[in-house]
């Protein structure tokens, strides 16, 4: 048998025992694995909850950081979700504009503005910005931190490093998202506006009349309630990934990359 056909049998062979065949062969072993995995992360992520709820009580520890957390998620956000949301906006109305054409009132542009900004982009603009500008600066902190070992010897001088680090970032984050959603909500809708009144015949009084119309309380308190959930669940599961980062500087990438998966899935 030739080269050629030796190195040919070689490759097929071992495209054959790829990861894929593996879990075909051991269905039961794959499962057994991944629910172990799962297991272990998910009791670990409960103990670190109960070490942040524990910290809550030291407010001396937490309150300075905290303030400079506050202060690093709104800068690193503000300019980005500013963009965004004007594009955001402006798309909104745009495409309401077509797709009501010659089926409802020029009104009900403000109509869709209110609850399509307020109920589910603003939350979710906010929470994506975050996820991948601030989430994973998170996580590379932490991580490098954990790997240099100045984590350790932040224990080893009993200093509780979960108040230190991991708290303020995490009230930092319910408090700053809901803030930043404000802030995207009132740039989309200006935005909105602006373009309707630009590329349609709707007048700035029938806009905000549709608004008004359909605005309820809860539109904005449900989003700024979605907001808060989106902050505590980005923040913790980068604090967590950083936290627990290992193996050098493979380990702090693996820990940046993998903090956004979790907090998608909360979406």
């Amino acid at each position: 048998m030739g080269g050629a056909e030796a190195n040919q049998l070689k490759g097929k062979a071992q495209g054959t025992s790829g990861p894929l065949s593996h879990i075909a062969m051991n269905p039961i072993s794959f499962i057994g694995k991944e629910v172990i995995k799962f297991s272990f992360h998910l009791g670990r992520m409960v103990k670190l909850l109960w070490e942040i709820l524990k910290a809550v009580p030291d407010f001396r520890t937490y309150s300075k950081p905290l303030a400079k957390q506050m202060l690093v998620i709104g800068n690193r956000s503000l300019t980005i979700i500013f963009f965004i949301s004007i594009l955001a906006g402006m798309t909104v109305s745009v495409q309401t504009a077509y797709n009501l054409k010659s089926y409802a009132p020029l009104y009900f542009l403000g109509s869709t503005m209110e609850k399509t900004i307020f109920l589910e982009f603003g939350p979710l603009l906010a929470a994506f910005i975050l996820v991948g500008k601030v989430g994973a600066t998170i996580a590379a902190e932490l991580g490098t931190m954990r790997v240099t070992e100045q984590i350790d010897a932040l224990e080893s001088l009993a200093f509780n490093p979960v108040s230190y680090l991991i708290l303020p970032r995490v009230v930092a984050g319910m408090i700053m998202v809901p803030v930043l959603t404000i802030f995207a909500d009132a740039v989309g809708i200006t935005a909105g506006w602006l373009t309707s009144i630009a590329k349609t015949n709707v007048t700035t009084r029938q806009f905000f009349y549709g608004f008004k119309s359909v605005y309820q309380t809860f539109d904005l308190s449900f989003g700024l309630i979605k907001a808060v959930f989106f902050g505590l669940t980005i923040t913790f599961v980068s604090c967590y990934e950083g936290y627990y980062a290992r193996q050098g500087a493979e380990g702090v990438g693996r820990a940046a990359t993998s903090q956004w998966l979790s907090p998608l899935s909360s979406y």
